[in-house]
């Protein structure tokens, strides 16, 4: 039984991350994110040293997410699909709160960018809620990848990270379970 209940397009399958995604992934982060490089309240991430997970469309990788698990947190690092409104997206959120879920972690999180409009919106009707502004990260976030440009999506100024995180209801865990339950 699912945790969380979303529509999900038959035709999208997840799968572990592995080595012989590495390539693919370092392409479509460049392309797209300017480079493997994801910053996040101040912690650079390598995120192809990171686990994740690829989904795939019709058997053709369509998006892929990274994350990590420190104590009982679990950071959902990156999340991109490259064929949008065909539940590649929630296949992967899903993917990730099961591994938080068996990795005892009782908070999933994320971090994303004021500009991000599109991301705001999915992940709210994901269910995250917004806990946390913070203001002018992006310029601390620059120190360690200049790449990040001044003006974002849709010509906004690239200023503030947004911190969501997934209920522990809808992660489906108690907050207050010890790691191993």
């Amino acid at each position: 039984m699912a945790f969380l209940e979303h529509d999900q397009k038959s035709r999208v399958t997840v799968r572990p991350l592995t080595a012989e995604d590495v390539t693919w992934v370092r392409e479509l982060f460049t392309e797209r994110w300017g480079g493997v490089i994801s910053v996040s309240r101040g912690v650079a991430h390598e995120t192809t040293a990171l686990p994740g997970f690829v989904a795939l469309l019709d058997g053709e990788r369509a998006g892929v997410a990274t994350y990590t698990i420190t104590g009982r947190e679990c950071e959902l690092v990156t999340l991109d699909s490259v064929r949008e409104g065909a539940g590649v997206g929630i296949a992967l959120v899903d993917a990730v709160a099961g591994a938080a879920r068996a990795g005892g972690a009782v908070r999933l999180w994320l971090v994303t960018t004021n500009d991000n409009l599109r991301a705001l919106r999915f992940y709210q009707r994901y269910g995250f809620d917004l806990v946390a502004v913070h203001r002018d990260a992006v310029a601390r976030s620059r120190e360690l990848k200049p790449s990040i440009p001044e003006i974002g999506l849709d010509g906004i100024p690239l200023r503030h990270e947004l911190e969501l995180e997934l209920p522990a209801s809808l992660l489906g865990v108690s907050p207050t379970r010890s790691p191993g339950c």
